[in-house]
C-alpha cells in the first residue's frame, strides 16, 4: 500500500478509532471497506434500510477529519442545474445590456465575458471539485437510489476522473479527488456501471450488543435497565413482520422519548402510546399495540433474565 495522506487513519484499528472519537460505534468489517476506501482513493457504496446509519457515516468523517461536508440529496427529477451548475442568467442578461450601452459589440467577446466562471453558480458535485486547505471535501450523494437513471449515467464521469464537463468552458478537474459517499435504501437496484467505480458495503441492523453501547453513547440519560430493555425488545420487533421495522435512528429516538416520560422500564401502556416514534406506517402500530406489546415485553423480560442467569 501506499503511504497514507495525511490526516487520515493509517489502520483498521485508527478508523475505528476515528468513528468511536465522534460516538460512530462501527464493526470491523465496515471499519475496513472505509479504511480501504480512504486509502485507495475510492467512492464508498452504502446500502441499507433506512436509519442504520449510513448517511451518519459521512458527517462524521467530515467532522472528525476536518473536512467540508458537501451533501447531494437525491430525488426523482434531479437534473444537472440542481446537480451539478447552472448560469446565472439574470446576470449574464444584465452584463450584456451593460455591454452594449457601453457601445461593446463583439458578439464573440461578449459571449466569452458572460459564460465565464464569474457568472456560473456552483451547485454540490461542482463545489467538491474546488480545492480547500483544509483538503479534499468529503461528499454525500445520499439516497442515490431516489435519482433517475439518466442521472445515475451522468455521474459515472465524476465518480471515473472526478471532473465535470461544462459545454462553454471546457472540463473542470479536481485537483484532488473528494472522499466520496454513496447511500441507497435500496428502493430500486443500482447499475453495475456504477457500483464497479465503488467499493461496497452492506449496512446492517446492529446485533443487541453494538445497539446497546450505540444507546448508551448517544442517549446517556436513559436508565440501564430501561435501556436494556428497549434494544432488547426493539431486536425482537425486528424480527417480526413489519413493512418497515426500526432502524438504529428510531431505537435512539424511542429511548430520549421514554426518558423524557421519566420511564425507568419498559411499560404496556406507555409502550402502545409511544409507538409511532419506533414505527412509521399504522398498519405495523396496529399489529403492535396492545396485547402484543405485553407479549413482546414479557418475552423480552424473560430473555433479559436467561442472560443474566447464564
Amino acid at each position: 500500500m501506499s503511504a497514507p495522506t495525511p490526516g487520515l487513519p493509517a489502520s483498521i484499528d485508527e478508523t475505528l478509532a476515528l468513528l468511536k472519537s465522534a460516538s460512530y460505534l462501527a464493526d470491523r468489517s465496515l471499519a475496513t471497506v472505509l479504511f480501504l476506501s480512504l486509502r485507495l482513493g475510492r467512492p464508498l457504496f452504502l446500502e441499507g434500510e433506512a436509519g442504520v446509519g449510513k448517511t451518519e457515516i459521512a458527517k462524521v468523517l467530515a467532522s472528525s477529519l476536518g473536512r467540508k461536508l458537501i451533501r447531494l440529496q437525491c430525488y426523482e427529477g434531479l437534473d444537472v442545474a440542481t446537480a451539478v451548475y447552472e448560469w446565472n442568467y439574470p446576470a449574464q442578461m444584465m452584463a450584456i445590456r451593460l455591454s452594449e450601452a457601453a457601445g461593446e459589440h463583439d458578439k464573440d467577446r461578449i459571449e466569452h465575458d458572460v459564460f465565464s466562471e464569474r457568472y456560473l453558480i456552483k451547485r454540490p458535485l461542482l463545489q467538491a471539485m474546488e480545492p480547500s486547505v483544509d483538503g479534499p471535501p468529503v461528499l454525500l450523494i445520499d439516497e442515490i437510489d431516489r435519482a433517475d437513471e439518466a442521472f445515475e449515467a451522468y455521474l459515472l464521469e465524476i465518480l471515473s476522473d472526478f471532473q465535470v464537463t461544462i459545454p462553454e468552458i471546457g472540463a473542470i478537474k479536481a485537483p484532488e479527488p473528494p472522499i466520496v459517499v454513496i447511500t441507497s435504501n435500496r428502493t430500486r437496484e443500482i447499475h453495475d456501471a456504477l457500483k464497479r467505480r465503488c467499493l461496497y458495503h452492506w449496512v446492517g441492523y446492529p446485533d443487541a450488543d453494538r445497539e446497546m453501547a450505540i444507546v448508551r453513547a448517544k442517549a446517556p440519560r436513559a436508565p440501564e435497565r430501561l435501556t436494556g430493555e428497549l434494544v432488547a425488545f426493539v431486536q425482537r420487533l425486528r424480527k417480526q413482520d413489519l413493512f418497515k421495522s426500526p432502524g438504529v435512528a428510531e431505537t435512539l429516538d424511542w429511548a430520549a422519548a421514554l426518558t423524557e416520560l421519566d420511564a425507568v422500564a419498559l411499560d404496556p401502556a406507555q409502550v402502545s402510546d409511544t409507538l409511532g416514534v419506533l414505527l412509521k406506517y399504522q398498519d405495523d402500530i396496529a399489529k403492535i399495540e396492545g396485547a402484543k406489546a405485553q407479549t413482546l415485553i414479557e418475552e423480552t423480560r424473560a430473555e433479559l433474565r436467561r442472560l443474566e442467569t447464564g
